[in-house]
């Protein structure tokens, strides 16, 4: 069986595509593949708050690890789409993303091997800086270079088969983990080294691929954030949700410290986790995207709701003193990672069915833009409670969470209009 025939049979293709496509989606598949697989094994959420605490890192460092790699990889964008129209290559881009962070992630393995307490913490955090920017131009190019090199029915086959089988990888490693075949933190830093490589090589494979040049432009002005804020109030009140919302992407790390200070710190423990926030992606995204194409506001809402109630069932086991358990974090975590895919499906399916068709993409970005910057400062309130209380923290977040739910609720309805 050539390329194309075996590209075919992956995408579903009625007719079979020629040489150069089926040679293009088989690279592209391989390389999302092995870079979901390393999102997955360096997961700042779960992963990297491990190893910090395992560290000794300062909770200050833990808690910025979420902000760091969720606004460093949208606060670019923007520099970086322009940038984006000067190359005749768009692949480029995302193979020199790729590379560094491949890079970025073996400075984090290394740190791990070489430093504690404060000077890990600094070390990590400053490299995982760098991955989170080379991320956005990935997350900027890619979309242009599988335009170019795939045909429309068959692009979400390439994302889709990358996902599921990085899923599985994912739930490979956290099933070893639960196994207590790995019996100390060198495995976590393993796994990170090799999650590096992986990204040096679907760097390497990418810049394979033949891709027809593209007419290059000169870099264009940046949309104006301001006006477009000024002259839409459902943006404006879908930005304030959106941002009172954040804390379900920035809570995981504050159940693995309430965990980890009432437990042993296990890796069994990190297994079990990283295993239901595998599970919760796998059960809850469909349903809530179905959902989301009835009424993007209430998965909003019902979202939030979810969040607080996740964050306070942690705070209620902690103050019980039973945080430590085997069983708690993952299940807290659990519902957690649900209502955060909720909010991951809804916010998209709302702004694109909200935004004029011709201003899609300019409010993409300045919604990116905003809540790069909400989650920076979320980030610093957590962390600046955090070294009172991690506990004082989540129950912040737990309020926020609520609010941004009811907030949603006041959205107007943009499927039926």
């Amino acid at each position: 069986m050539n390329e194309e025939e075996l590209f075919a049979r992956i995408s579903g293709a009625e007719e079979t595509p020629d040489k150069r496509e089926g040679r293009n989606g088989l690279r592209e598949i391989a390389a999302l593949s092995m870079t979901k697989i390393s999102d997955g094994l360096i997961d700042p959420k779960l992963v990297l708050s491990w190893l910090l605490n395992a560290l000794g890192a300062p909770a200050a460092f833990v808690t910025a690890l979420v902000p760091i790699r969720e606004a460093g990889a949208l606060l670019p964008q923007m520099l970086l789409a322009a940038r984006l129209k000067t190359l005749a290559h768009r692949k480029w881009m995302w193979a020199g993303g790729s590379v560094l962070q491949g890079l970025a992630a073996l400075g984090i393995a290394a740190s791990g091997l070489a430093f504690e307490g404060w000077l890990a913490g600094l070390a990590i955090c400053a490299a995982l800086a760098v991955l989170a920017l080379a991320r956005a131009a990935c997350s900027v190019s890619f979309k242009e270079v599988q335009g170019k090199t795939i045909a429309k029915t068959r692009r979400g086959a390439v994302t889709g088969l990358a996902s599921s089988l990085a899923s599985v990888a994912v739930v490979l490693f956290a099933a070893l983990l639960l196994s207590g075949l790995l019996q100390d933190r060198g495995a976590v830093v393993i796994a990170v080294a090799l999650a590096g490589v992986l990204w040096l090589l679907a760097g390497a494979l990418f810049s394979t691929l033949s891709e027809p040049a593209s007419e290059v432009e000169d870099a264009p002005g940046l949309p104006p954030l301001r006006k477009t804020l000024a002259e839409d109030p459902d943006l404006r009140r879908f930005i304030a949700v959106r941002g009172l919302l954040v804390p379900t992407a920035l809570a995981p790390p504050y159940i693995v410290l309430l965990s980890q200070e009432d437990g042993e710190g296990l890796l069994g423990q990190l297994g079990a986790m990283l295993l239901a926030s595998a599970l919760a992606s796998f059960l809850s995204s469909y349903l809530w995207g179905r959902l989301a194409d009835r009424s993007a506001r209430m998965v909003l809402a019902a979202a939030g709701g979810c969040a607080a109630l996740a964050m306070v069932a942690m705070l209620a086991l902690y103050w019980a003193g039973m945080a430590g358990t085997v069983w708690a974090g993952p299940v807290v975590l659990f519902g957690l990672m649900v209502a955060y895919h909720g909010v991951w499906q809804a916010r998209s399916t709302y702004l694109v069915d909200m935004a004029p068709k011709e201003a899609r993409a300019r409010y993409a970005s300045v919604a990116n833009t905003m809540i790069g910057s909400i989650l920076l400062l979320a980030g610093l309130f957590g962390g600046a409670v955090s070294t009172l209380s991690a506990a004082w923290a989540l129950a912040g977040f737990a309020v926020i969470s609520a609010a941004g739910g009811a907030l949603a609720l006041t959205l107007r309805e943009v499927e039926r209009g």
